[in-house]
């Protein structure tokens, strides 16, 4: 685990050394859990929202897009729950006086019983080879049944508390669990009292008319309040979808983990209309696209799972989260829930107007269910950081930092660069991007020697390299270099857009979804 933590605080230190993300404000120590986007970081997210987009949009010819604004009447909140329930468990130690949510604490303590059962599991793997029988082993080890038991208890336990938000009940698990705090390594904790993560602030000129209103702490509401709009001016038939990418606002006490978590932060998420009864097939359909889609990007299925909700929000009635596994572990990146008519039903009652659908082939009228994704760009942007990052022992003894990244989001597609200052190259090289810069985006580069170059471009994931020396101003040929594999060959400046378009554009992606 700290060979993982280590290799963590290398990303992150990577992210702000090659411009990929900065610390906010930094010229003034910064603000906790609020991150900028730098010049690299800014294009590859760009490239991972229109990944998500043109999915959504482009490829479900039911499904349509929307940007709604982050301030919206306070009722909105109110209506959805937010405002009485948006909270999150919280604990002090009284030693440290750090404050802690107690949800993660006790995840915490289950997740250290898994890496236990895991450990003995790898031992035995590697003492019994291909005889090993995992299910066997499971079953009579007595160290793994011990653990097994403690993490069955725990998670029984803990379900049930969060379920009746039993504030006591949570505090007495981490007191008979005997949990302590990481930085004063003592157990002497506070109640836990419940915190709500909105942020607010007074919309109006004068201190009397003024009216406190909330920055949104999710994109849905907004999507849902203009549901009836989007219906009835797209001419929509139910199922139907709506899409948004936006920012999102949670006043959190435990942000951590660099961009996993942050208190600004941005969504993608789409809700699906559908007919009530047929939520749970949808459910099952939008898990296996939204997998798929994850999947697609080369990273291994075995790094995915999903991890069915043990708390169900009070609105859903089916919920689960994508997990991608981290250097800390398995962590949500997506969540799919069937959130039944709660949302329309709510709004409806607290707005007092009719947002019924009137389907022309029952002839009646319903408030539709729904099925939500929600997937945060900031999480996904780091599972994809984490996964592509390498540092490469090469067979001269050398070392090179990599991004692996998927070529189709990598934010620079084409590096060229001029051999020498001289001689007619870099006015080449110039012609070269010039020409392909309306198809992607291209770099160019003539500082330091070749192989220093390479190395600038590996480490911000750049999958093409194109030299141009002496022997392109006679034969119009180039070299091309391939980032994973670092082989040249040798190809006609005519035809370097074909090779390259077809691997790096979106539309190479979504191609591979069909």
């Amino acid at each position: 685990m700290a060979q993982q933590e280590d290799v963590f605080k290398k990303i992150v230190s990577h992210c702000k050394e090659y411009g990929f993300v900065f610390p906010s404000s930094e010229i003034y120590d910064g603000l906790g859990a609020v991150y900028d986007y730098a010049q690299n970081g800014v294009e590859m997210k760009n490239n991972i929202k229109q990944y998500w987009w043109q999915s959504m949009v482009l490829l479900h010819d039911n499904i349509v897009g929307i940007d709604s604004s982050i301030f919206m009447h306070p009722t909105i909140w109110k209506a959805s729950g937010h405002v009485d329930a948006f909270n999150d468990p919280l604990i002090d130690n009284r030693d440290s006086k750090k404050r802690y949510r107690a949800d993660v604490l006790i995840e915490e303590q289950m997740a250290k019983y898994e890496d236990k059962i895991a450990k003995e599991i790898a031992k035995a793997q590697k003492k019994f080879g291909d005889a090993f029988d995992e299910a066997q082993f499971r079953a009579t080890n007595p160290r793994v049944k011990e653990n097994q038991e403690k993490f069955d208890n725990l998670h029984a336990r803990y379900s049930e508390a969060m379920n009746k938000m039993d504030l006591e009940m949570l505090k007495q698990i981490i007191l008979d669990e005997e949990i302590v705090c990481p930085i004063s390594g003592t157990r002497n904790w506070t109640d836990v009292r419940q915190f709500n993560l909105m942020f607010s602030t007074e919309m109006g000129a004068s201190a009397d008319s003024s009216m406190k209103i909330y920055l949104r702490p999710e994109t849905a509401q907004g999507i849902f309040v203009n549901y009836l709009n989007v219906q009835k001016t797209g001419r929509m038939k139910i199922p139907f979808g709506i899409a948004q990418i936006g920012k999102a606002f949670r006043n959190e006490i435990v942000a951590r983990q660099f961009i996993f978590r942050m208190r600004e932060f941005e969504q993608m998420e789409m809700q699906f209309f559908i007919k009530p009864g047929t939520e749970l097939d949808w459910f099952a359909k939008w898990k296996e696209i939204r997998m798929k889609w994850h999947q697609n990007l080369g990273f291994g299925a075995e790094n995915y799972r999903f991890h069915d909700h043990d708390k169900l929000a009070h609105y859903a009635n089916a919920a689960t989260d994508i997990e991608f596994h981290m250097p800390f572990g398995f962590k949500e990146v997506e969540g799919i829930h069937s959130r039944t008519n709660f949302d329309l039903s709510q709004h409806e009652k607290f707005s007092g107007k009719q947002i019924k659908y009137f389907d022309p082939e029952l002839n009646e009228s319903y408030t539709p269910y729904v099925i939500e994704t929600s997937i945060g760009v900031d999480r996904m942007f780091l599972s994809i950081m984490c996964h592509s990052f390498e540092e490469e022992k090469l067979e001269n003894g050398e070392t090179r930092t990599v991004l692996h990244l998927p070529a189709a989001l990598a934010p620079v597609k084409l590096a060229v660069f001029p051999l020498t200052k001289k001689d007619g190259l870099p006015e080449k090289a110039r012609e070269i991007i010039d020409d392909l810069k309306f198809h992607f985006n291209c770099k160019y580069e003539e500082k330091d020697q070749i192989g220093k170059r390479y190395r600038r471009q590996d480490a911000i994931g750049t999958p093409f390299c194109v030299t141009v020396d002496h022997q392109t101003l006679e034969d119009n040929t180039v070299t091309l270099r391939h980032r994973d594999s670092m082989e040249q060959e040798r190809v006609n400046i005519a035809d370097l857009r074909g090779i390259i378009e077809d691997q790096v554009t979106i539309t190479s992606l979504l191609k591979k979804l069909q």
